[in-house]
């Protein structure tokens, strides 16, 4: 092709109709200039129906890289630079431009692009959701004593999910699942965690209840329960929330109230974390609470505690404290630096419930393992041991 300094203009249709083995001569558009709010973007053919019905944001505070989000993944938006001229020569009524002299087809230039951006899958950026929510949890306080527009006069209640969907570099789908795995609820339009020791207060208190009023804990009827509760001071949106969070649903109601399973698991981790949250403990005393306060007919393991605890040997006695990968950064190379800090050799079988849930799209466990550690055998039958790369 030849650049002619030239007031032909044509358009990109003339480069749409060329044919295989011809040649195209290009011309400078009258509006030929850098043009900075272009930019080119190179698409996946899976992600033109996205486009195409205007289901994708960038999402991105002014100090951060923007990501750009479908309705279920998130992508970040890497600028590639080309050796190559890549020319951009915008649409026309009249679609090519005819020479008068010789006859020539001309198109018009109006921009050279360095280069395109290019979308690359990432894990969503949830961390940041745990730390906007964690700054204000709800407490039993707020719930039984501040009115809600006094509650939003002095800020408590900052996030609905508009101003989430905005902090958050994560598509709406993510976001949604980034809640759930919280426990968060949506109280008054606004997201919120409940604070610990309110969990715990709603919690004991069904248990409570359970004893007097001989309620089954794995036929739990919703109606009957919550309206007890509410008689002792739980707002009923709370408790259904607490027994979502540590349940399932047996049976729908229709005609009659739903049923709710409590999962022996989740309400044995609970105890779990109540018991050793701030401290360390001898083993054998920590099983021995833990037992005491687990509620009848529920059987505690220690096997439930991945990922929730670890254990340490001091002289004779074995230690236990918590240490939950839930408080984890989901940032491979900050969780990687965490782990080391906290022990700087791991056992696999310690390892992994810590590293299982880490996702980086197009990259495995096996290979996140590669990058960020050493492994070490020292016999083939020897537990492997992992320390820092």
């Amino acid at each position: 092709m030849e650049l002619l300094q030239s007031g032909c203009e044509g358009g990109a249709e003339a480069v749409l109709e060329l044919k295989p083995n011809s040649s195209l001569s290009i011309a400078y558009h009258s509006r030929f200039g850098p043009h900075d709010d272009l930019m080119l973007l190179e698409l996946d053919e899976k992600l033109l129906p996205d486009f195409l019905h205007q289901s994708v944001t960038l999402r991105g505070q002014p100090d951060e890289d923007a990501v750009l989000c479908t309705l279920s993944k998130t992508y970040a938006v890497k600028f590639v630079g080309s050796s190559n001229s890549v020319f951009l020569i915008p649409p026309s009524d009249s679609s090519i431009s005819v020479r008068s002299d010789d006859k020539k087809t001309v198109a018009s230039v109006i921009k050279v692009a360095p280069g395109c951006m290019e979308l690359v899958e990432v894990a969503p950026r949830l961390d940041k959701l745990r730390m906007l929510l964690s700054q204000n949890p709800y407490t039993f306080d707020e719930a039984s004593e501040m009115d809600i527009s006094e509650a939003v006069d002095q800020g408590r209640f900052p996030y609905t999910w508009d101003d989430l969907v905005e902090s958050v570099q994560a598509s709406d789908e993510e976001l949604r699942a980034g809640l759930q795995a919280l426990s968060a609820v949506e109280i008054n339009g606004y997201w919120r965690i409940l604070d610990e020791k309110y969990m715990d207060g709603v919690l004991n208190m069904l248990f409570h209840n359970s004893v007097i009023n001989n309620w089954p804990l794995n036929r739990l009827i919703e109606d009957e329960v919550l309206h007890v509760m509410e008689g002792d001071g739980f707002p009923r949106k709370i408790v259904k929330h607490c027994i979502q969070v540590h349940g399932s649903k047996v049976e729908e109601g229709s005609s009659r109230s739903s049923i709710w399973r409590l999962d022996e698991k989740k309400i044995c981790v609970h105890f779990a974390r109540e018991i050793l949250r701030g401290k360390r403990m001898k083993t054998e005393t920590f099983l021995e609470e833990w037992r005491l306060r687990i509620p009848d007919g529920m059987q505690p393991s220690f096997e439930m505690l991945e990922g929730e605890v670890l254990t340490e040997k001091l002289g004779i006695d074995t230690w236990v404290y918590a240490f939950s990968v839930s408080s984890l950064s989901s940032v491979p190379a900050e969780r990687f630096s965490i782990l080391f800090q906290e022990r700087p050799k791991w056992e696999w079988k310690d390892l992994h419930p810590y590293v299982r849930d880490l996702k980086v799209p197009g990259l495995s466990l096996e290979g996140l393992l590669l990058k960020y550690t050493r492994r070490t055998q020292p016999t083939a039958d020897a537990e492997p041991i992992f320390s820092v790369r």
